[in-house]
């Protein structure tokens, strides 16, 4: 009977070591998740600061190329009305059409270089939390 009750207290102790193991196992699981996602949210929060600032960036070229556009507009126009003849008219609306179209193309370019700047920024942070999250999927497989 000592036997018998010496082997199911130690079976009681084992399965309470092992009990005790896996909720241990259990917590530490969820205090990573928690420390994860929390990362996770603090990335996006990061990654929409840095969108709206860049955006504000955008926001503040366009408007002053809009506006540099529309004064050289308004020059260009006086000028025109100072030709003396209609062959000059037209070469100074040449010459306009010609650096409108250059100013264009150099802004457009400049635009396109700030927003994918802008982009490559933003998405640091995520991309950084994709890598942290292919680095914990790998430790489960292990």
């Amino acid at each position: 009977m000592k036997e018998a009750t010496s082997k199911v207290e130690s079976f009681a102790a084992d399965g309470q070591k092992a009990m005790t193991a896996q909720m241990e196992k259990l917590a530490k699981g969820f205090e990573t998740a928690t420390a994860f996602n929390q990362d996770t949210v603090d990335a996006m929060m990061k990654s929409t600061e840095i969108a709206s600032k860049a955006f504000e960036g955008l926001n503040a070229e366009f408007m002053s190329y809009s506006k540099k556009s529309f004064e050289s507009t308004v020059a260009a126009a006086k000028d025109f009305a100072s030709s003396k003849t209609v062959s000059e008219l037209f070469e100074k609306q040449a010459d306009f059409a010609k650096s409108s179209v250059d100013d264009f193309m150099k802004q457009s370019v400049k635009m396109n270089e700030m927003y994918m700047a802008a982009a490559k920024s933003a998405m640091e942070p995520v991309g950084a939390r994709f890598t942290a999250a292919t680095e914990v999927f790998k430790g489960f497989s292990a």
